[in-house]
């Protein structure tokens, strides 16, 4: 199993994903330069980091989505390669089409970062294989961009298609307006596409990826991938 960590100009989390993948869950990684206009052929799934990807300019993820390596990554995912965007990579998942949706300012008009607590809601997906189906994982945020809106009719097909795979929830798995930090359309904090093999979700599953930080809550997210592809 091999991972390609996309940089870009901005990235604060590319070093983050790339020693939870290689030094926390024990694959190959390899940095992708977001200037690249070639995807190594080795690898089985890239990540898109956090961060302030050009200095989040325009809005958050519009100017990535023009690097030279995002044509590649949706070329990638239309293939069938897996992709997950975290935070940053979330809101250019949404910019370049590969999900639906748009993240807009939290509600608060405040950068929230703070650990929050998530429900899995789909565990028969490639990225939460390896979680149970309404376990609580406790993972950080770090986003002033984080709010999830989409029209009617695409909330309600992710919803229908149990695409909805995370959502702000309370430490014992209550998910309502209370646990809501950013104002998303009903707490939704992760989603995947129609295949299935693109996730975006604005949580930092890397961040808790190491027993040392007292809690690995985000690892089985790239277990599941790892055994989801074995």
């Amino acid at each position: 199993m091999k991972f390609g960590v996309v940089v870009f100009p901005g990235s604060n989390c590319d070093h983050d994903a790339f020693s939870a993948v290689s030094l926390n869950a024990g694959y190959s990684a390899q940095y992708l330069w977001h200037k690249d206009s070639q995807i190594p052929s080795d690898i089985d799934a890239i990540i898109l980091p956090g961060g302030f990807s050009y200095g989040d300019y325009l809005r958050c993820g519009a100017i990535a989505r023009f690097s030279p390596i995002m044509k590649e990554v949706v070329n990638f995912a239309d293939r069938g390669g897996y992709v997950i965007g975290i935070c940053n990579g979330f809101q250019i998942l949404t910019e370049s089409g590969l999900l639906p949706g748009v993240l807009l300012r939290n509600n608060s008009m405040k950068f929230i970062c703070k650990d929050v607590f998530l429900k899995v809601e789909n565990n028969t997906s490639a990225f939460t294989n390896k979680l149970i189906k309404g376990d609580i994982l406790r993972i950080p945020v770090a986003h002033g961009e984080g709010n999830y809106f989409a029209e009617d009719d695409i909330i309600q097909e992710l919803e229908d298609n149990n695409r909805v795979i995370f959502r702000y929830a309370s430490p014992e798995g209550n998910v309502d307006d209370s646990t809501n930090l950013n104002g998303s359309i009903n707490n939704i904090a992760g989603i995947i596409n129609k295949n299935g093999n693109v996730l975006g979700m604005m949580p930092h599953p890397e961040r808790y990826s190491d027993e040392i930080l007292g809690c690995n809550d985000g690892i089985n997210i790239f277990h599941s991938l790892a055994n989801y592809l074995k």
